[in-house]
């Protein structure tokens, strides 16, 4: 089973696909204020897979945010890779970039840029995004979107601007994001706050669980859990997946630039 392929997937896909119908959302579809990065933030994450309680130390995973300008408009430019350990090169190399470029006022993605290795399979594509006339445009076509749709990486990066407290346990957040020239309707459910011990430290964390579909690797369900730092950052610090064998954990293991203190940060190891 490619088991290390989805490694770096986890970490982006904490949003999995629930339908092919689209929804809607106040809270992504409102203008949200980014209150939570800024230019030159940079968060580096180590994931680990876990069979009968032994954790091995299978990849990386970075995430950058660079102030850029795209058809003359500012944008973030926003990039998350990731990679195999040199041991796990030798059983199933990956190497997986992720891109993407959004409005610095709306949040909204102009550009989607996938270009992933996984062993023999290697994929390259570029989606563009019309948000006015409602069309995504990738080397598959062009296809109609709903409102304020998101790519992968720009959802997460959206979602950290999410105030958690206008919500109570068990609420859900719909939202949609368009991936392999298809749109996906989405939510989160808002579990509450808790603490939660990492390999980095103890954090007062935003915990909350996206609903998954049953595949080959995922089991379905609100199985996946994520946590969040219960600060104004909201940076990921923990998520946890069963899979078909085992499970796959996440850590955040670094930080830089920050746009806040870390003020969920109750500790170091």
């Amino acid at each position: 089973m490619k088991i290390i392929a989805i490694l770096f997937a986890v970490l982006l896909l904490s949003f999995a696909p629930v339908s092919t119908q689209p929804e809607t959302s106040d809270e992504f579809c409102a203008s949200i204020r980014n209150f939570a990065w800024q230019n030159g933030e940079s968060i580096n994450y180590q994931v680990y897979y876990t069979l009968a309680g032994v954790y091995v130390h299978g990849g990386h995973a970075d995430f950058h945010i660079n102030l850029e300008r795209y058809n003359g408009k500012p944008v973030y430019h926003l990039i998350g890779e990731g990679k195999t350990t040199s041991f796990f090169d030798g059983l199933f190399k990956v190497r997986d970039k992720y891109e993407s470029f959004i409005d610095t006022s709306t949040l909204q993605p102009y550009k989607f840029v996938r270009n992933i290795l996984e062993g023999d399979f290697k994929k390259f594509e570029t989606v563009t995004f019309n948000q006015q006339a409602n069309t995504a445009t990738s080397q598959g076509g062009t296809f109609k979107t709903p409102d304020c749709v998101q790519d992968v990486l720009s959802a997460i990066y959206y979602s950290r601007n999410i105030d958690f407290n206008k919500y109570k346990p068990g609420d859900r957040i719909p939202f949609n994001m368009f991936i392999d020239d298809k749109t996906y309707g989405l939510y989160i459910r808002y579990l509450g706050k808790e603490k939660i011990k990492t390999k980095y430290g103890r954090f007062n964390a935003i915990k909350f669980k996206p609903l998954l579909i049953e595949g080959t690797i995922f089991k379905g369900g609100e199985k996946m859990t994520v946590w969040v730092s219960d600060d104004a950052n909201r940076i990921p610090v923990r998520i946890e997946s069963p899979i078909s064998v085992g499970s796959i954990k996440v850590d955040m293991m670094g930080y830089k630039n920050t746009r806040h203190k870390l003020n969920g940060l109750i500790s170091t190891r």
